[in-house]
């Protein structure tokens, strides 16, 4: 009766005490550095606030699609292919930093440049009738001379038992670059008689500043253009009478050969692409701008992140995110976040996303897992992007509940019954009892009521049997909370017993 009393009273004063959040700072960036993301898309990381490393927009780069036959992109110094069953026969480019496509480009010192090989299937390692494709790269020469070769391709055809030498070169000639293609054409010959064609452009091209150039076959009309910053440079109907109105020659490639590329060239070279398809503007090339300077620096569309779930405790709640970042004019940074408290059920809509705001107080976003996304802007001429050096994340957690401060063992015949005091914590549930045969470690498997730990209710007093007698056993006691038993406390001081036959 005593005992009831005493119990009835201890939980009256554990649930009268107040009851209160504990507050939980996690750090993305800065000091501590960013975490792998689940998913990004064009951004990159650069120097932002006090040295640290920022999340910022990658420059424009082209990726890698069904209809890319080979990419060059030199962000990979050991491998400058990015994507292509193609292999580097030669490659005496180095890698500068000062590219107009991402991190990396191809800087040639007209040391022999870089021989390539296609492999059966590719658009140059295989033999026959092919398609429409498209050879685009970027180049900022050092110097403009007539006759640096930029790019070479060079074999033979066998046509009605006769061989005859085929080729395909890109040279500067007055300034201006030229394409040469021989034998390129099944039976082609232009009005002139002869099958070779020639494509010569009409921008000058300046030492040191980037130009985009491309040369694209439609198969399905016949055009054959090259073109310069997306402008239409030169343009010849590969057809039966040179016109549009004519039959279509289809390319028609002989032997296999070694694509060159900066053989006799001094300058830079970035994001070498052949696609079997003709040329296209990319999406993030307006034909304004494309006019003026080429490119945009940036995609419009910008750049995302999201982080992989980050694990709280049970019941956790975001109270708010701070980020130290710098977000020029008419740029934008945008954060979302969601939560729950199993992620694997989550999709890339579910849970739903909730936009925040950096600094604001933020309610009803709570859970075991959050994960933040977050969306990157640039100017309105792509030229000027927003840079993250650090995201703090404030949450309010549910608290632990304490273990109780006393916990004893008693051992019998194969079995030890354990004691422990009450927890004196407001939010106690019930108990888990952890036991093992080694100090610290709660591994045990033989109990009849289970493996380690074993969870109790709301009791003082609990009996393992099935245990091996003159084996010693160690025990500690957590308690779980009344709030969520999946939210277990820290464990109690540790106590030991050794079952034995001759014990009752």
């Amino acid at each position: 009766m005593k005992r009831t009393f005493v119990k009835s009273l201890l939980s009256l004063f554990i649930f009268s005490l107040p009851f209160s959040l504990y507050a939980k700072e996690i750090t993305l960036g800065g000091k501590a550095g960013w975490p792998e993301f689940q998913t990004k898309e064009n951004i990159t990381k650069g120097k932002g606030r006090f040295g640290y490393d920022c999340i910022q927009l990658a420059t424009n780069s082209f990726t890698y699609d069904e209809e890319t036959d080979l990419l060059i992109n030199f962000e990979n110094p050991a491998n400058p292919i990015a994507a292509g069953d193609y292999e580097i026969v030669k490659n005496n480019l180095k890698i500068s930093d000062k590219s107009i496509m991402a991190k990396g480009a191809g800087l040639s010192r007209n040391t022999g440049g870089m021989s390539i090989h296609g492999k059966p299937g590719t658009f140059f390692g295989s033999q026959g009738v092919m398609g429409s494709f498209s050879i685009e790269f970027w180049l900022s020469p050092s110097i403009v001379e007539n006759g640096e070769i930029i790019l070479h391709w060079e074999t033979s055809k066998n046509v009605s038992g006769r061989l005859i030498y085929q080729l395909l070169n890109c040279t500067f000639n007055n300034g201006r670059v030229e394409w040469t293609l021989s034998n390129f054409f099944d039976e082609f010959s232009n009005p002139y008689g002869d099958s070779e064609i020639v494509l010569k452009g009409s921008t000058k091209i300046i030492p040191d500043s980037w130009t985009y150039h491309a040369l694209s076959y439609d198969c399905e009309s016949g055009i054959l253009e090259y073109l310069v910053n997306g402008i239409t440079e030169d343009i010849k109907y590969v057809t039966t009478n040179g016109k549009e109105t004519g039959a279509v020659y289809l390319a028609l490639l002989g032997t296999p050969a070694n694509v060159d590329f900066c053989t006799e060239y001094t300058g830079k070279i970035d994001d070498i692409r052949i696609l079997r398809r003709p040329y296209s503007p990319p999406d993030y090339q307006s034909a304004e701008v494309a006019g003026k300077t080429g490119r945009m620096l940036y995609r419009p569309n910008g750049g995302r992140f999201v982080t992989k779930p980050i694990v709280v405790s049970t019941g956790s709640r975001l109270s708010k995110l701070e980020a130290e970042m710098n977000v020029p004019s008419q740029t934008e940074v945008s954060f979302f976040v969601r939560s729950g408290d199993n992620y694997f059920n989550w999709t890339s809509t579910y849970p739903e996303w909730k936009p925040v705001t950096s600094g604001e107080d933020l309610k009803n976003i709570s859970g075991m897992y959050f994960q933040l996304a977050c969306d990157i802007y640039p100017d309105g001429e792509g030229s000027v992007t927003p840079t993250l050096t650090q995201i703090t994340l404030d949450f309010e957690e549910l608290p632990l509940p304490l273990p109780p401060f006393t916990v004893k063992a008693a051992a019998g015949n194969g079995s030890v019954t354990l004691s422990w005091s009450y927890s004196v914590d407001n939010t106690a549930g019930g108990y888990y009892i952890y036991y093992g045969t080694r100090p610290g470690e709660y591994l045990g498997r033989v109990a009849v009521q289970g493996e380690s730990p074993i969870k109790v209710g709301n009791t003082t007093t609990y009996t393992l049997t099935g245990l091996e007698n003159g084996k010693i056993y160690y025990f500690a006691i957590a308690t779980w909370s009344s709030l969520d038993d999946r939210i277990v406390g820290p464990l109690s001081k540790e106590v030991f017993a050794r079952p034995l036959s001759r014990l009752n």
